[in-house]
């Protein structure tokens, strides 16, 4: 009977626990993050254009990293906005 019990809360534990993300980076091999692939690079911008975090994206550490210096360079040649269409004056 306690044996059922523990599995029981042990099953509810587990159950309301997400699917950890994958790097999609890592997934892909990339060696190096290419800061003129715009297209890419925009799935990591909010749509107020912060850059998103890593919890939410599921990019590793190493990265994240490389992926914050390639967009300040695409937004430093204007490739990406520094802020939102909607706030621009």
């Amino acid at each position: 009977m306690a044996a059922a019990t523990r599995s029981r809360k042990r099953d509810d534990f587990y159950r309301d626990r997400r699917r950890r993300k994958v790097c999609t980076f890592c997934a892909d091999k990339t060696v190096h993050i290419d800061y003129k692939e715009v297209n890419r690079l925009r799935r990591y911008l909010s749509e107020r254009a912060k850059i998103e975090p890593r919890r939410k994206t599921g990019t590793c550490a190493h990265h994240q990293r490389e992926l914050s210096v390639a967009l300040k360079r695409a937004r430093h040649v204007a490739l990406l906005p520094y802020a939102p269409q909607h706030l621009r004056p």
